[in-house]
């Protein structure tokens, strides 16, 4: 199981990486094993802010479909249009290639809400 030292983590799967006011989101290397093969990525909250926790896309795969959460705060300035022509990168490549939006972050407070690689390793027993 694959869990970067270097980024954040959600109790929803999530992964972030921050540089600046900008965080990077997508989802875990356990979150697109449990998934299954990924077919279909939908966002379609460029341009728009929204609330830590609030649903800023789906995640479409073979067994299921699933929200995702947004894990900070902020304006969603950026969605990987990559993903609309092979969303099984998530699969293959889920921390580079397969990150899902860019959020400018309007809370840097909620960084701290965030779990370590340590505390996600935890919560999914690995």
């Amino acid at each position: 199981m694959n869990i970067p030292s270097e980024l954040k983590y959600t109790k929803d799967h999530e992964w972030v990486k921050i540089e600046g006011d900008v965080a990077t989101v997508g989802i875990t290397d356990f979150a697109q094993s449990e998934l299954g093969d990924i077919v279909y990525v939908e966002v379609e909250t460029v341009d728009e802010t929204l609330d830590v926790e609030e649903v800023f896309g789906t995640v479409e795969a073979v067994k299921t479909v699933s929200d995702l959460f947004l894990p900070l705060s902020g304006e969603i300035i950026e969605f990987n249009e990559r993903l609309e022509d092979e969303p099984e990168i998530v699969n293959s490549d889920p921390y580079v290639g397969g990150w899902m939006i860019k959020i400018k972050i309007s809370n840097p407070e909620e960084l701290d809400t965030l779990l370590s690689d340590a505390d996600y390793k935890a919560l999914i027993g690995a």
